[in-house]
């Protein structure tokens, strides 16, 4: 991953500071703004592989700059990881919603930051229409799409329409957080009426019948879910 570019927008000199030595340290060629409009200036102009955006920042801040770069054609695949306070909740939500990738909250340790960015590019740019594999496989589950067919070490499970919308989602993602709201807009079906928190009720039915694979659907407390990005251990 090294020569990557990534930008940092980052008002707050100190955090600026300890992520751009931080990033360097792993060979990454690193851009940094401190104002809201400077940052968005500097990605349309150097297209990087990475933005590190805080939310709150001078002059734009940043899920306006999030909102502007998902619509434009040329940006909308960059990856975006937020930088947020804790007890901002509801602008993490609302900046998943708008396509970041992922996010870190203040204080992160610098082993965090630098683990979530190099997770966030080794998903690689989004793949339009969305992840096309027929068959995703993830420790002893096998989902076969194209059979609408899920086994668990080797044994066929049975998965209502619905929930093997639910599973395919959050397989084909592995690493990315989804909101309530964007699950909602992808699993919802003619077979169960999905509202509200319901999708909550959904992923505890999934979890149920993944059995000793439940744990690949992660919590993310306030939030939402995501797929492990990484195997199961042991």
């Amino acid at each position: 991953m090294k020569n990557r570019t990534i930008v940092v927008i980052e008002d707050e000199p100190d955090i600026r500071d300890v992520i751009e030595h931080n990033l360097k340290r792993e060979g990454f060629l690193v851009l940094c703004r401190g104002d809201g409009d400077e940052g968005l200036t500097l990605i349309l102009r150097q297209t990087p592989d990475l933005i590190l955006l805080d939310l709150m920042l001078p002059t734009i801040d940043g899920l306006e700059i999030c909102k502007r770069l998902k619509e434009r054609p040329d940006t909308r695949g960059i990856p975006v990881v937020m930088v947020t306070a804790k007890g901002e909740e509801q602008d993490i939500v609302r900046g998943l919603e708008m396509g970041a990738d992922d996010y870190v909250t203040k204080p992160f340790s610098p082993k965090e930051l630098i683990a979530r960015v190099k997770t966030v590019l080794r998903r690689g740019p989004p793949k339009d229409p969305e992840d096309s594999r027929e068959t995703i496989t993830w420790d002893g589950v096998v989902i076969d799409r194209g059979r609408h067919r899920v086994t668990v070490d080797g044994d066929a499970v049975a998965f209502t329409a619905s929930e093997f919308r639910l599973l395919s989602v959050l397989a084909s993602h592995p690493g990315r957080v989804f909101t309530r709201d964007s699950l909602l807009d992808r699993v919802i079906g003619g077979d169960a009426p999905v509202v509200d928190r319901n999708i909550d009720v959904h992923v505890g039915q999934v979890r149920q019948k993944l059995g000793p694979y439940r744990s690949l659907i992660e919590t993310v407390r306030g939030v939402g879910y995501r797929f492990r990005d990484d195997p199961l251990k042991g």
